[in-house]
């Protein structure tokens, strides 16, 4: 009996759950689909793989329930390594995880078990803005400020490899201005809490979770956007500086693209392990995208004050594999900044 390969092993698998089904005759009746998330219960992963999870069974065939399955840990590298070694690629399963997981793998970090190139990709629900945002205590409200200050301006961050402590890291290389980043914060809410008692002058993450978390603040005036780490203006946002506009130079620019930009158009992407039959990656990819079209699901989405700007698993497909056709030189200059 001749061994089958790993995608002819995930093709028996998947016969099995769908009865050997041709594509337009695959059905989920009576089936039960998983999403893996890597946070925990409450979490903006958790949130919107909740508000997916109600929506998405009604574009998939037959209509099957979705559930969540919570593996949090290790800034989500354990739903990562497990939907790459652990989860059947028949279909049933799906998860996402943070997308900055990729550069990890790029710069050859430990405790990364899988391959990016390798997951299938199925959507992402939104593209986050990247923002530097700053207490009115701290006395500085642009950029211009901020070059001139005579002091470290302090940055809350979670730990190496968030975006919290990528994206200033980025700011500080490719325009120059003066930070000291203060790590090891659990979570953004514990940030804005320091930044509010003093202990730091602000943090940079993405607006669309700010604008909701920090948002009383934000009106009153009490912090404020001094700068978007982005190539064009956010529509929320016109009269804050773009990073691009002050970049040193196209080095600089490149740094934020790759840095930055890229990272947040992924920052929590929806995968299948690998293995998983194209044409079951095709099922999974369009009722994502019918769901992210979904009236009902959309006006779920705002009343949680959910951003949803999705990308198709093509697009993210084509993102992460650019990646790895990056020249070594930039990989080095880009990991040298940010780790």
């Amino acid at each position: 009996m001749n061994k089958c390969t790993i995608v002819s092993c995930a093709a028996l698998v998947a016969g099995a759950v769908f009865a050997g089904a041709a594509m337009a005759e695959i059905s989920y009746k009576d089936k039960t689909v998983r999403i893996v998330v890597g946070s925990p219960p409450g979490g903006m992963l958790d949130t919107y793989s909740r508000a997916i999870s109600r929506h998405m069974g009604k574009h998939l065939p037959g209509r099957p329930a979705i559930i969540i399955d919570n593996k949090a840990g290790a800034g989500t590298l354990l739903a990562a390594n497990y939907l790459f070694k652990a989860a059947r690629p028949d279909g049933l399963t799906f998860g996402t995880f943070i997308g900055n997981l990729v550069l990890s793998q790029i710069f050859g970090e430990k405790g990364i078990e899988f391959d990016a190139r390798r997951f299938e990709w199925i959507g992402t629900a939104q593209r986050a803005t990247a923002v530097c945002v700053l207490t009115k205590a701290s006395g500085i409200a642009s950029v211009e400020q901020w070059e001139a200050s005579r002091r470290q301006v302090k940055l809350g961050g979670t730990g190496l490899g968030s975006n919290t402590d990528d994206i200033p890291k980025i700011v500080g290389a490719s325009l120059g201005l003066p930070l000291q980043i203060v790590s090891g914060y659990k979570g953004t809410a514990a940030i804005r809490q320091a930044a509010e008692s003093g202990e730091v002058d602000g943090l940079c993450a993405s607006w669309e979770i700010l604008k909701v978390s920090w948002s009383n603040a934000l009106t009153r005036g009490d912090v404020n956007v001094v700068l978007q780490v982005t190539e064009k203006a956010h529509p929320d946002l016109p009269r804050v500086t773009v990073a691009f506009e002050h970049a040193k130079n196209s080095e600089s620019r490149q740094l934020i693209q790759l840095g930055v930009v890229q990272p947040a158009q992924i920052i929590q992407p929806y995968a299948a392990p690998p293995g998983t039959p194209p044409e079951i990656v095709e099922v999974l990819r369009k009722a994502f995208m019918a769901t992210m079209k979904d009236s009902e699901f959309l006006a779920d989405a705002e009343k949680a004050k959910l951003s949803i700007d999705p990308m198709s698993g093509e697009q993210v497909e084509k993102v992460v594999s650019g990646y790895f056709k990056l020249d070594p030189q930039i990989v080095a200059k880009l990991k040298q900044t940010i780790r």
